[in-house]
Protein backbone atom coordinates (compact mmCIF):
# COMPACT_ATOMS: atom_id res chain seq x y z
CA UNK A 1 0.00 0.00 0.00
CA UNK A 2 1.02 3.60 -0.12
CA UNK A 3 2.24 4.95 2.64
CA UNK A 4 0.36 8.40 3.94
CA UNK A 5 3.02 9.54 6.34
CA UNK A 6 6.57 9.06 4.51
CA UNK A 7 9.39 9.65 6.84
CA UNK A 8 10.93 12.81 6.68
CA UNK A 9 14.38 11.86 4.18
CA UNK A 10 16.62 13.25 6.84
CA UNK A 11 15.95 10.58 8.47
CA UNK A 12 16.84 8.39 6.00
CA UNK A 13 20.42 9.65 5.40
CA UNK A 14 24.08 10.49 6.79
CA UNK A 15 24.82 6.60 6.37
CA UNK A 16 27.76 7.79 4.51
CA UNK A 17 30.16 7.18 7.57
CA UNK A 18 30.86 3.65 8.38
CA UNK A 19 28.23 2.01 11.07
CA UNK A 20 29.02 -1.27 12.76
CA UNK A 21 27.18 -4.67 11.34
CA UNK A 22 24.19 -6.32 12.65
CA UNK A 23 26.82 -9.02 13.59
CA UNK A 24 29.38 -6.81 15.20
CA UNK A 25 27.32 -8.00 18.15
CA UNK A 26 29.07 -11.03 18.66
CA UNK A 27 32.34 -9.00 19.02
CA UNK A 28 31.40 -6.19 20.97
CA UNK A 29 29.47 -7.91 23.62
CA UNK A 30 32.79 -10.48 24.24
CA UNK A 31 30.59 -13.62 23.00
CA UNK A 32 31.26 -16.16 20.59
CA UNK A 33 28.56 -17.82 18.40
CA UNK A 34 30.75 -21.04 18.31
CA UNK A 35 31.21 -20.91 22.58
CA UNK A 36 27.50 -19.92 23.07
CA UNK A 37 26.29 -22.59 20.51
CA UNK A 38 25.33 -25.42 23.03
CA UNK A 39 24.50 -22.72 25.99
CA UNK A 40 20.83 -23.49 26.05
CA UNK A 41 21.69 -27.18 24.36
CA UNK A 42 19.49 -30.26 26.41
CA UNK A 43 17.08 -28.04 27.74
CA UNK A 44 14.23 -29.45 29.23
CA UNK A 45 11.16 -28.01 28.70
CA UNK A 46 7.28 -28.99 27.69
CA UNK A 47 6.53 -29.09 23.89
CA UNK A 48 3.70 -28.55 22.41
CA UNK A 49 2.21 -30.78 19.55
CA UNK A 50 2.32 -29.10 16.30
CA UNK A 51 0.46 -28.76 13.74
CA UNK A 52 1.31 -31.63 11.33
CA UNK A 53 -1.36 -30.53 8.25
CA UNK A 54 -2.58 -27.27 6.95
CA UNK A 55 -5.78 -27.55 9.09
CA UNK A 56 -4.65 -28.20 12.20
CA UNK A 57 -2.22 -25.50 11.56
CA UNK A 58 -5.56 -23.19 10.57
CA UNK A 59 -7.47 -24.54 14.03
CA UNK A 60 -4.31 -23.46 16.33
CA UNK A 61 -4.31 -19.96 14.37
CA UNK A 62 -7.98 -19.72 15.52
CA UNK A 63 -7.63 -20.89 18.86
CA UNK A 64 -5.02 -18.61 19.61
CA UNK A 65 -6.30 -15.39 18.07
CA UNK A 66 -9.90 -15.74 19.29
CA UNK A 67 -10.72 -13.09 20.89
CA UNK A 68 -7.29 -11.02 20.64
CA UNK A 69 -7.80 -7.37 20.93
CA UNK A 70 -5.30 -4.26 19.54
CA UNK A 71 -4.31 -2.82 22.81
CA UNK A 72 -2.34 0.20 21.65
CA UNK A 73 1.31 -0.75 22.23
CA UNK A 74 4.13 -2.92 21.14
CA UNK A 75 7.34 -3.94 22.78
CA UNK A 76 10.31 -5.00 20.57
CA UNK A 77 13.30 -6.64 21.18
CA UNK A 78 15.49 -6.30 18.06
CA UNK A 79 19.86 -6.69 17.28
CA UNK A 80 21.94 -3.61 17.96
CA UNK A 81 21.51 -1.15 14.62
CA UNK A 82 19.13 -2.67 12.66
CA UNK A 83 17.06 0.33 12.20
CA UNK A 84 18.36 4.12 12.25
CA UNK A 85 18.56 5.24 15.88
CA UNK A 86 15.82 7.66 15.68
CA UNK A 87 13.38 5.59 14.64
CA UNK A 88 11.80 6.78 11.94
CA UNK A 89 9.54 3.80 10.90
CA UNK A 90 8.26 3.30 14.44
CA UNK A 91 7.59 6.90 14.94
CA UNK A 92 5.36 6.28 10.73
CA UNK A 93 3.47 3.54 12.83
CA UNK A 94 2.35 5.34 15.43
CA UNK A 95 1.40 7.87 13.73
CA UNK A 96 -0.74 5.90 11.28
CA UNK A 97 -1.89 3.04 13.75
CA UNK A 98 -1.53 4.66 17.16
CA UNK A 99 0.03 1.97 18.82
CA UNK A 100 3.44 3.15 20.72
CA UNK A 101 6.25 1.34 20.73
CA UNK A 102 9.22 0.35 23.47
CA UNK A 103 11.88 -0.59 20.83
CA UNK A 104 15.20 -1.79 22.70
CA UNK A 105 18.43 -3.45 20.83
CA UNK A 106 18.97 -6.41 23.82
CA UNK A 107 19.73 -9.37 21.37
CA UNK A 108 23.22 -10.28 21.11
CA UNK A 109 23.53 -12.90 20.24
CA UNK A 110 21.19 -15.84 19.79
CA UNK A 111 22.03 -18.59 22.29
CA UNK A 112 22.35 -15.93 24.70
CA UNK A 113 18.30 -14.81 23.94
CA UNK A 114 17.60 -17.79 24.02
CA UNK A 115 19.21 -18.77 27.32
CA UNK A 116 17.78 -15.74 28.97
CA UNK A 117 14.43 -15.68 27.65
CA UNK A 118 13.67 -19.71 27.60
CA UNK A 119 12.78 -19.94 31.84
CA UNK A 120 9.94 -17.12 31.62
CA UNK A 121 8.47 -18.98 28.88
CA UNK A 122 8.91 -22.25 29.86
CA UNK A 123 6.97 -20.81 32.99
CA UNK A 124 4.75 -19.27 31.05
CA UNK A 125 5.87 -15.86 32.09
CA UNK A 126 6.18 -12.82 30.11
CA UNK A 127 9.74 -11.91 28.87
CA UNK A 128 8.86 -8.37 28.70
CA UNK A 129 8.20 -8.21 24.73
CA UNK A 130 5.43 -9.17 22.31
CA UNK A 131 8.07 -8.83 18.89
CA UNK A 132 11.61 -10.09 18.90
CA UNK A 133 14.27 -11.55 15.92
CA UNK A 134 15.88 -14.54 16.30
CA UNK A 135 18.00 -16.03 13.10
CA UNK A 136 16.85 -19.00 11.86
CA UNK A 137 19.15 -21.68 12.66
CA UNK A 138 19.07 -23.74 16.12
CA UNK A 139 17.40 -21.77 18.85
CA UNK A 140 14.75 -20.69 16.37
CA UNK A 141 14.19 -24.75 15.85
CA UNK A 142 14.21 -24.88 19.53
CA UNK A 143 11.84 -22.41 20.12
CA UNK A 144 9.30 -23.47 17.92
CA UNK A 145 9.63 -27.25 19.32
CA UNK A 146 9.22 -26.42 22.55
CA UNK A 147 5.90 -24.51 21.88
CA UNK A 148 7.18 -20.91 22.42
CA UNK A 149 5.83 -19.03 19.60
CA UNK A 150 2.90 -17.69 18.12
CA UNK A 151 1.13 -19.26 14.99
CA UNK A 152 0.89 -16.45 12.71
CA UNK A 153 -2.92 -15.37 11.46
CA UNK A 154 -2.08 -14.35 7.98
CA UNK A 155 -5.37 -12.65 7.61
CA UNK A 156 -3.81 -9.90 9.42
CA UNK A 157 -0.54 -9.95 7.16
CA UNK A 158 -1.84 -8.62 3.75
CA UNK A 159 1.43 -6.79 3.20
CA UNK A 160 3.21 -9.39 3.58
CA UNK A 161 1.20 -11.69 1.51
CA UNK A 162 1.50 -8.40 -1.38
CA UNK A 163 4.49 -7.42 -1.53
CA UNK A 164 6.98 -10.64 0.14
CA UNK A 165 9.31 -12.05 -2.14
CA UNK A 166 7.95 -15.86 -3.20
CA UNK A 167 11.00 -17.56 -1.85
CA UNK A 168 10.83 -15.64 1.75
CA UNK A 169 6.93 -17.35 2.01
CA UNK A 170 8.41 -20.57 2.14
CA UNK A 171 11.44 -21.55 4.02
CA UNK A 172 12.68 -24.48 4.44
CA UNK A 173 12.52 -23.61 8.43
CA UNK A 174 9.76 -22.71 9.02
CA UNK A 175 7.35 -24.16 6.71
CA UNK A 176 4.20 -21.62 5.25
CA UNK A 177 5.24 -18.97 7.66
CA UNK A 178 3.54 -20.28 10.35
CA UNK A 179 5.43 -18.90 12.97
CA UNK A 180 7.80 -15.96 11.37
CA UNK A 181 8.33 -13.54 8.63
CA UNK A 182 12.06 -12.18 7.72
CA UNK A 183 13.07 -9.04 8.67
CA UNK A 184 16.23 -9.17 7.08
CA UNK A 185 18.98 -11.83 5.09
CA UNK A 186 22.51 -11.84 4.72
CA UNK A 187 24.61 -13.64 2.46
CA UNK A 188 27.78 -15.71 3.61
CA UNK A 189 30.21 -16.15 0.33
CA UNK A 190 33.64 -15.70 -0.12
CA UNK A 191 34.89 -11.79 -0.05
CA UNK A 192 38.59 -11.18 -1.40
CA UNK A 193 40.99 -8.72 -1.67
CA UNK A 194 41.90 -7.99 -5.59
CA UNK A 195 45.21 -6.62 -4.56
CA UNK A 196 46.56 -9.48 -4.11
CA UNK A 197 44.08 -12.20 -5.59
CA UNK A 198 44.16 -11.87 -9.61
CA UNK A 199 41.94 -14.14 -10.39
CA UNK A 200 38.85 -13.74 -9.47
CA UNK A 201 37.64 -17.18 -7.06
CA UNK A 202 34.59 -18.87 -8.34
CA UNK A 203 34.86 -21.60 -6.55
CA UNK A 204 34.81 -22.93 -3.06
CA UNK A 205 38.02 -24.60 -3.96
CA UNK A 206 39.71 -21.61 -3.28
CA UNK A 207 39.45 -21.32 0.32
CA UNK A 208 41.39 -24.57 -0.41
CA UNK A 209 43.83 -24.02 -2.59
CA UNK A 210 47.45 -24.79 -1.17
CA UNK A 211 48.83 -21.64 -3.32
CA UNK A 212 46.96 -19.44 -0.56
CA UNK A 213 48.70 -20.90 2.39
CA UNK A 214 48.58 -19.30 5.65
CA UNK A 215 45.74 -16.10 3.51
CA UNK A 216 42.90 -17.51 4.10
CA UNK A 217 40.31 -16.77 6.78
CA UNK A 218 37.60 -18.94 7.84
CA UNK A 219 34.77 -18.33 10.72
CA UNK A 220 34.76 -19.67 13.55
CA UNK A 221 30.71 -20.27 14.09
CA UNK A 222 29.91 -24.46 14.07
CA UNK A 223 27.38 -23.49 11.10
CA UNK A 224 29.11 -21.48 8.62
CA UNK A 225 32.10 -23.65 8.62
CA UNK A 226 29.88 -27.00 8.38
CA UNK A 227 28.73 -25.46 5.46
CA UNK A 228 31.15 -24.53 3.62
CA UNK A 229 33.06 -27.47 4.29
CA UNK A 230 29.59 -29.46 3.19
CA UNK A 231 29.32 -27.17 -0.48
CA UNK A 232 32.87 -27.83 -0.80
CA UNK A 233 31.66 -31.39 -1.10
CA UNK A 234 28.79 -30.88 -3.32
CA UNK A 235 26.55 -32.06 -0.50
CA UNK A 236 23.34 -29.94 0.50
CA UNK A 237 23.38 -28.88 4.10
CA UNK A 238 19.42 -29.45 4.48
CA UNK A 239 19.82 -32.63 3.20
CA UNK A 240 22.74 -33.75 5.22
CA UNK A 241 23.19 -36.24 7.79
CA UNK A 242 25.71 -37.83 10.23
CA UNK A 243 27.99 -39.31 7.42
CA UNK A 244 28.01 -36.06 5.49
CA UNK A 245 29.11 -33.97 8.66
CA UNK A 246 32.34 -36.25 9.15
CA UNK A 247 33.05 -36.14 5.65
CA UNK A 248 33.02 -32.23 5.52
CA UNK A 249 34.69 -31.71 8.43
CA UNK A 250 37.80 -33.98 7.73
CA UNK A 251 38.00 -31.87 4.83
CA UNK A 252 37.82 -28.74 7.12
CA UNK A 253 40.24 -30.22 9.02
CA UNK A 254 42.68 -30.87 6.18
CA UNK A 255 42.65 -27.74 5.40
CA UNK A 256 43.56 -26.16 8.79
CA UNK A 257 46.52 -28.82 9.13
CA UNK A 258 47.85 -27.78 6.38
CA UNK A 259 47.80 -24.24 7.47
CA UNK A 260 46.31 -22.92 4.49
CA UNK A 261 43.55 -21.18 7.65
CA UNK A 262 45.52 -17.90 8.99
CA UNK A 263 42.97 -17.62 12.00
CA UNK A 264 39.12 -18.57 12.41
CA UNK A 265 36.74 -15.49 12.69
CA UNK A 266 33.73 -13.82 14.17
CA UNK A 267 32.64 -10.72 12.43
CA UNK A 268 36.34 -9.31 12.95
CA UNK A 269 37.58 -10.24 9.62
CA UNK A 270 37.29 -7.29 7.66
CA UNK A 271 40.20 -5.29 8.63
CA UNK A 272 43.18 -7.76 7.60
CA UNK A 273 40.84 -8.24 4.37
CA UNK A 274 41.48 -5.18 3.44
CA UNK A 275 44.89 -4.57 5.58
CA UNK A 276 46.24 -7.46 3.14
CA UNK A 277 46.61 -10.21 6.45
CA UNK A 278 44.33 -12.42 4.57
CA UNK A 279 43.73 -12.16 1.23
CA UNK A 280 40.23 -14.13 0.50
CA UNK A 281 37.76 -14.96 3.82
CA UNK A 282 34.52 -16.64 4.19
CA UNK A 283 31.95 -13.22 4.40
CA UNK A 284 29.48 -11.61 5.31
CA UNK A 285 27.47 -9.77 2.18
CA UNK A 286 26.35 -6.60 4.54
CA UNK A 287 29.96 -6.12 6.24
CA UNK A 288 32.15 -6.38 2.79
CA UNK A 289 28.75 -4.00 0.98
CA UNK A 290 29.39 -1.26 4.48
CA UNK A 291 33.21 -1.57 4.36
CA UNK A 292 33.50 -0.57 0.76
CA UNK A 293 30.90 2.32 0.71
CA UNK A 294 32.06 4.16 3.85
CA UNK A 295 35.82 3.35 3.62
CA UNK A 296 36.38 3.13 -0.15
CA UNK A 297 37.57 0.21 -0.18
CA UNK A 298 36.99 -2.61 -2.92
CA UNK A 299 36.84 -5.78 -1.73
CA UNK A 300 35.07 -8.12 -4.22
CA UNK A 301 32.12 -10.92 -2.42
CA UNK A 302 31.15 -13.93 -4.46
CA UNK A 303 29.06 -16.53 -4.57
CA UNK A 304 30.70 -19.76 -5.72
CA UNK A 305 29.55 -22.20 -8.02
CA UNK A 306 29.16 -24.88 -5.46
CA UNK A 307 26.96 -22.50 -3.65
CA UNK A 308 26.69 -20.34 -0.68
CA UNK A 309 24.71 -19.89 2.77
CA UNK A 310 21.66 -17.44 3.12
CA UNK A 311 20.96 -16.89 6.79
CA UNK A 312 17.36 -15.24 7.57
CA UNK A 313 16.45 -12.95 10.85
CA UNK A 314 13.06 -13.47 11.75
CA UNK A 315 10.37 -11.58 13.34
CA UNK A 316 8.18 -13.17 16.08
CA UNK A 317 5.52 -13.37 18.79
CA UNK A 318 6.59 -15.54 22.06
CA UNK A 319 3.41 -17.11 23.08
CA UNK A 320 3.76 -14.53 26.51
CA UNK A 321 2.92 -11.27 24.52
CA UNK A 322 0.93 -9.45 26.26
CA UNK A 323 0.01 -7.40 22.46
CA UNK A 324 0.13 -9.83 19.82
CA UNK A 325 -2.14 -8.38 17.58
CA UNK A 326 -0.36 -4.48 17.89
CA UNK A 327 2.62 -6.84 17.55
CA UNK A 328 1.66 -8.36 14.74
CA UNK A 329 0.26 -5.16 13.20
CA UNK A 330 3.79 -4.37 13.31
CA UNK A 331 5.61 -7.21 11.54
CA UNK A 332 3.32 -6.38 8.47
CA UNK A 333 4.36 -2.66 8.61
CA UNK A 334 7.47 -3.44 7.71
CA UNK A 335 6.25 -5.01 4.37
CA UNK A 336 5.06 -1.85 3.21
CA UNK A 337 7.36 -1.09 -0.01
CA UNK A 338 8.02 2.23 1.09
CA UNK A 339 9.26 1.29 5.01
CA UNK A 340 11.21 -1.54 3.73
CA UNK A 341 12.80 0.48 1.12
CA UNK A 342 13.68 2.79 4.14
CA UNK A 343 15.25 0.15 6.13
CA UNK A 344 17.15 -1.11 3.61
CA UNK A 345 18.40 2.03 3.04
CA UNK A 346 19.89 2.22 6.51
CA UNK A 347 20.87 -2.00 7.33
CA UNK A 348 22.32 -2.28 3.77
CA UNK A 349 21.41 -6.32 4.17
CA UNK A 350 18.95 -8.15 1.60
CA UNK A 351 15.40 -7.09 2.24
CA UNK A 352 12.68 -9.63 1.91
CA UNK A 353 10.83 -7.38 -0.14
CA UNK A 354 12.11 -6.91 -4.19
CA UNK A 355 9.87 -3.88 -5.06
CA UNK A 356 11.91 -1.89 -2.36
CA UNK A 357 14.92 -1.73 -5.17
CA UNK A 358 12.47 0.70 -6.94
CA UNK A 359 11.82 2.68 -4.17
CA UNK A 360 15.33 3.03 -2.95
CA UNK A 361 16.40 4.23 -6.88
CA UNK A 362 13.97 6.95 -6.57
CA UNK A 363 15.23 8.21 -3.47
CA UNK A 364 18.98 8.16 -5.30
CA UNK A 365 17.89 9.94 -8.11
CA UNK A 366 16.48 12.93 -5.70
CA UNK A 367 19.27 12.63 -3.60
CA UNK A 368 22.80 14.32 -3.92
CA UNK A 369 26.83 14.02 -3.07
CA UNK A 370 27.28 11.20 -1.12
CA UNK A 371 24.12 10.27 0.00
CA UNK A 372 23.46 9.56 -4.00
CA UNK A 373 26.26 7.54 -4.61
CA UNK A 374 24.97 5.56 -1.52
CA UNK A 375 21.88 4.86 -2.79
CA UNK A 376 22.15 3.96 -5.86
CA UNK A 377 25.23 1.58 -4.97
CA UNK A 378 22.23 0.29 -2.69
CA UNK A 379 19.82 -0.02 -5.12
CA UNK A 380 22.15 -1.72 -7.76
CA UNK A 381 24.00 -4.02 -5.39
CA UNK A 382 23.87 -7.69 -5.60
CA UNK A 383 24.49 -7.74 -1.99
CA UNK A 384 21.48 -6.43 -1.61
CA UNK A 385 18.87 -7.68 -4.03
CA UNK A 386 20.24 -11.11 -5.20
CA UNK A 387 19.67 -11.72 -8.35
CA UNK A 388 17.53 -14.29 -9.10
CA UNK A 389 20.69 -17.19 -10.27
CA UNK A 390 22.08 -16.10 -6.88
CA UNK A 391 19.19 -17.28 -4.99
CA UNK A 392 19.31 -20.56 -6.63
CA UNK A 393 22.86 -21.39 -5.37
CA UNK A 394 22.09 -20.26 -2.05
CA UNK A 395 20.96 -22.97 1.46
CA UNK A 396 20.01 -22.61 4.98
CA UNK A 397 21.68 -24.06 7.84
CA UNK A 398 20.89 -27.33 8.66
CA UNK A 399 17.72 -27.76 10.45
CA UNK A 400 17.25 -30.12 13.29
CA UNK A 401 15.25 -32.50 14.15
CA UNK A 402 16.06 -32.79 17.57
CA UNK A 403 18.71 -31.93 20.78
CA UNK A 404 20.51 -35.10 20.33
CA UNK A 405 21.26 -34.73 16.28
CA UNK A 406 22.04 -31.18 17.50
CA UNK A 407 24.76 -32.17 20.21
CA UNK A 408 26.16 -34.63 17.36
CA UNK A 409 26.41 -31.85 15.05
CA UNK A 410 28.11 -29.47 16.93
CA UNK A 411 30.33 -32.25 18.47
CA UNK A 412 31.99 -32.78 14.94
CA UNK A 413 32.09 -29.23 14.02
CA UNK A 414 33.39 -27.20 17.28
CA UNK A 415 36.69 -29.37 17.32
CA UNK A 416 37.90 -27.59 13.98
CA UNK A 417 38.02 -24.08 15.44
CA UNK A 418 39.37 -24.83 18.92
CA UNK A 419 41.92 -27.11 19.09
Amino acid sequence: MNNPFPPDPALLRGMTQRRLGRRDAFRLAGLSATGLALAACGVQGKGVAKPTSSAQAQSAVEKYWSGKVKNGHVDFANWPLYMDPKHPELKQFTQQTGISVTYKEVIQENAGWFAKIQPQLAAGQSIGYDLMVVTNGIQFTQLVQLGYLVPLDHSKLPNFAANAGERYKNESYDPGNLYSVPWTSGLTGIAYNPKYVDTPPTSMAALFDPKYKGKVGMMSDSQEIANFGMFALGIDPDKSGPADWEKAAAKLKEQRDSGIVRKYYDQSYVDPLSKGDIWLTMAWSGDIFQKNVSDGTDLKFVIPEEGATIWTDNMMIPTTAANPVDAIMLMDFFYDVDVAAHLAEYINYVTPVPAAKDVIAADAAKASGDDKKLLEAVASSPLVFPAEADYAKLRSYRNFKDTAEQKQFEGIFQSITTS
